[in-house]
């Protein structure tokens, strides 16, 4: 099967979720203007950069706002929290993703505890292990091209601090993902977590 994407007009958009997976999931925690808090997940999200540190998410048009929260805060403020969603936190997640209006607090509708943060003013997941502070670098905006798409709004932040429960951090100071099961997306409603661990050493260039 080949789709040629310039000619063929009734392919399932979700399609792409499923072939690019599993993808980690940035729970993305923000304050609009007036102080309240927002919590948010996006499954269009990763790491681009370790020096410097830089992540991004992305989020497409809203359908009842000028554009998701999400987004309008960090526009304002320019700082958000991405917080690690683990497979223990998943409902929790999946309830943040609620459709909810503007200045309803999303911690509070999936009864989750907040934790301040040091660098930026948006609360933390305080049942989250692991939380990137973030300040905004910049947002590309991807403007649709065919009938039926909408805009995509790319936010990149650079990584201005770092917490880690202590009980995931080994001896060597690494993060110990196994133990901390994050919790991917697939494609549709499916999600996952680690399987099966191997190590991979980087091989070393033949000898001439």
């Amino acid at each position: 099967m080949f789709l040629d994407l310039d000619t063929v007009t009734d392919y399932r958009r979700s399609l792409f979720n499923a072939i690019v997976a599993p993808r980690p999931i940035g729970w993305i925690s923000t304050l609009d203007e007036s102080g309240h808090a927002n919590l948010a997940p996006f499954s269009h999200f990763n790491l681009v950069s370790t020096a410097p540190p830089v992540l991004m998410f992305s989020c497409n048009a809203a359908g009842d706002r000028p554009e998701k929260d999400t987004l309008a805060n960090v526009r304002a403020t320019r700082e958000f929290v991405a917080n690690l969603v683990t497979w223990d936190l998943r409902d929790a997640m999946n309830q943040t993703s609620l459709n909810l209006p503007a200045g309803v607090d999303e911690f509070d509708v999936a009864g989750l505890e907040k934790l301040p943060s040091v660098k930026v003013a948006p609360p933390r997941v305080a049942a989250s292990p692991a939380h990137l502070e973030c300040r905004l670098l910049q947002i590309v905006e991807i403007e649709p091209t065919r009938n039926g798409e909408t805009r995509s709004s790319v936010v990149f932040g650079s990584v201005i601090g770092v917490h880690l429960q202590d009980e995931y951090v080994d001896a060597q100071g690494r993060f110990d993902v196994a133990r901390t099961l994050p919790l991917t997306r697939l494609g549709g409603s499916q999600y996952a977590t680690v399987g099966s661990l191997t190590e991979l050493p980087r091989p070393s260039p033949p000898i001439a």
